[in-house]
């Protein structure tokens, strides 16, 4: 570049510092906010108010990364707005409720312009100045419209954008790359290669068809405004899990983190050693601390949930933006459809029978165990030394079945908690009397996550007729408590799995609901066979059984005229409750 022209870009550059920073900058300086971290709250909010930028500071000023040199990453996309978004919005919906969710999902529709790169706090605005130099000069021969032509293999379906528009929006890149680099002193890769806008990535290849048939049905030729948006993240938690908080928690202790819903909370899935069952570690998204959890307080979230909208600019304005109605837009919240209200919820399975002529299953997770609650040494807190079952507290049961080897068998099989069992009569199932149950040790929990290298002490059919239990002595199955190996292979047990639903299937009759009531595992295990998918990754399932509450349920209707299983609203409306702290008068009477 001729020195002419740097002197040129320096004097713009010092121009542009001088006119637009301190008219965010001043305010928070006048606050007594460091410099630092003013520019960092500021980056972190989309530079849009000051008064936004300080709610964060205030949010974050536990945060112990707060004085952190670590800028934020940035990404230009061009997205599209109008009747097209519209049609792609539905099918992202629709792809995700008949094909599950898969990598297309994590970020809204776009097309990637520039892949993600970082840019100091304190250029940030030169990044906007940038944005709208590259825009103006392409504006003029930015096309009517954006040529959009489906594309589909084995593990992606999309839109590739062909032609001479294409190069005229590479070149855009290419322009604003330049312009960030000389402006921001960033280093930006433009995208060079094909264009394209991603329908749908990494799915279940037997998902391939349906998805082509769903993107068939959107007309690219749609009336579209397309719009070049910069986007920002936070670099450190790129490759962590995003979680979004659905309702309310305050610590019962310090290092416990304080919920809100609607907050973000980042996961790191490979840090999570000291977290006790149902808990996690994570960061928080809105104030930056760090601390435990409770996972079935969350829903997974997508990865751009948690991005930061910057500046945009427009190239086209399509005609009829305005003809939309604004009840559509109220019938949504966050790009999703308001659920119908469900006329499922019966008072119970016996009355909801005669309702139903689909084949269906029921496949619930057990109730509240003492464990959870009172931790692996639960026994010791209840047995009295000459090893007897004493309540100590009024979530124990009243009393314990009589075990073969006394109170000792249930050492690694542990009871429902008292809360467990009124959880398990609020669903109203009120079968005891009316259903044998069946015995399926095939269904059983995977042993590797069991304690001990034995195989697991459950009690004896003798054993469950003995304490009053309606149980089936005649039924044979599919894999005998003895065949159970300790510590298998995650191949093993989905396999074992698969085959005892098979067999529970085959054997039961043709109508009805058939209930499976298991461990939280088995609302993955005993599903995804019947629906035709392959299993999960052992990863992904250690972490989605990690958030399954007592009694969720997965219900699985037969339909026979497609020959296939598919999941519908459960008839059973789900349970949530808060928890409750273990309370001793006499410590608080000396803490007083």
């Amino acid at each position: 570049m001729a020195a002419g022209e740097t002197q040129l870009y320096a004097k713009v550059f010092n121009k542009l510092k001088c006119r637009s920073t301190p008219s965010l900058l001043d305010p928070l300086l006048g606050m007594g906010f460091p410099a630092h971290t003013a520019l960092k709250a500021l980056a972190a909010t989309g530079r849009k108010t000051a008064e936004e930028a300080s709610n964060w500071l205030h949010c974050h000023r536990n945060d112990p990364s707060l004085d952190d040199p670590i800028p934020q990453e940035y990404a230009l996309f061009l997205c599209p707005t109008g009747p097209l978004l519209d049609k792609l919005q539905d099918f992202w919906r629709e792809s995700r409720r008949q094909c599950a969710k898969n990598r297309a999902h994590e970020v809204f529709p776009h097309i990637t312009l520039c892949d993600f790169f970082t840019c100091e706090d304190q250029k940030v605005e030169c990044l906007y100045e940038a944005l709208k130099r590259a825009g103006d000069r392409t504006l003029g021969a930015f096309p009517s419209a954006v040529p959009l032509v489906l594309h589909s293999s084995i593990s992606y379906l999309g839109f590739f954008v062909d032609d001479s528009p294409a190069d005229v929006i590479r070149e855009f890149a290419v322009m604003f790359a330049t312009e960030a680099s000389i402006l921001a002193d960033c280093s930006v890769k433009p995208c060079t290669k094909q264009l394209h806008l991603t329908l749908a990535h990494k799915f279940y290849p037997h998902h391939q068809r349906t998805l082509e048939q769903l993107a068939r049905a959107i007309n690219p030729g749609h009336r579209c405004q397309w719009t070049a948006a910069l986007y920002s993240r936070d670099m450190r938690f790129v490759h962590y899990q995003t979680l979004r908080v659905l309702f309310q928690y305050k610590p019962q202790n310090v290092d416990e983190l304080t919920l809100s819903p609607g907050d973000y909370i980042f996961v790191d899935p490979t840090q999570q050693e000291e977290a006790s069952e149902g808990w996690v570690i994570g960061i928080s998204q809105r104030t930056g601390c760090r601390g435990f959890l409770p996972e079935n307080y969350t829903e997974r979230a997508s990865e751009c949930d948690t991005w930061v909208r910057h500046r945009t600019y427009t190239f086209s304005v399509a005609p009829d933006m305005s003809s939309r109605k604004d009840g559509e837009a109220s019938s949504r919240r966050n790009g999703e459809p308001n659920p119908p209200s469900s006329s499922r919820s019966l008072s119970s399975l016996q009355s909801l029978q005669a309702t139903i002529v689909r084949r269906s299953i029921l496949v619930v997770r057990h109730g509240e165990r003492v464990d959870q609650i009172f931790g692996k040494s639960w026994l010791q807190q209840c047995t009295t030394p000459d090893g007897k079952y004493y309540r100590p507290d009024l979530n124990f049961p009243r009393s314990l079945p009589k075990r073969s080897r006394g109170i000792k068998d249930f050492e690694n099989d542990p009871p429902l908690s008292s809360c467990g069992i009124f959880q398990s009569r609020m669903a109203e199932f009120k079968l005891e009397k009316k259903v044998k149950i069946r015995v399926e040790p095939g269904i059983f929990e995977w042993t590797k996550w069991e304690a001990g290298k034995t195989t697991p002490t459950l009690m004896t059919l003798e054993e469950m007729k003995e304490a009053d239990f309606n149980v089936s002595l005649d039924y044979r199955p599919a894999f005998p408590l003895a065949s159970l190996l300790p510590a298998e292979g995650y191949d093993d047990y989905v396999h074992r799995c698969a085959v005892s639903m098979e067999q529970i299937v085959s054997t039961c009759p043709q109508d009805g609901i058939i209930l499976v009531v298991g461990h939280g595992s088995a609302l993955d295990t005993c599903t995804r066979p019947l629906l035709g998918l392959p299993p999960r990754d052992c990863a992904d399932f250690a972490q989605l059984v990690r958030k399954i509450p007592s009694l969720g349920m997965c219900f699985c209707e037969e339909n026979k005229e497609e020959g296939k299983w598919e999941l519908v609203n459960p008839p059973v409306k789900t349970l949530t409750h808060g928890s409750n702290s273990a309370f001793n008068w006499r410590n608080w009477i000396q803490g007083n």
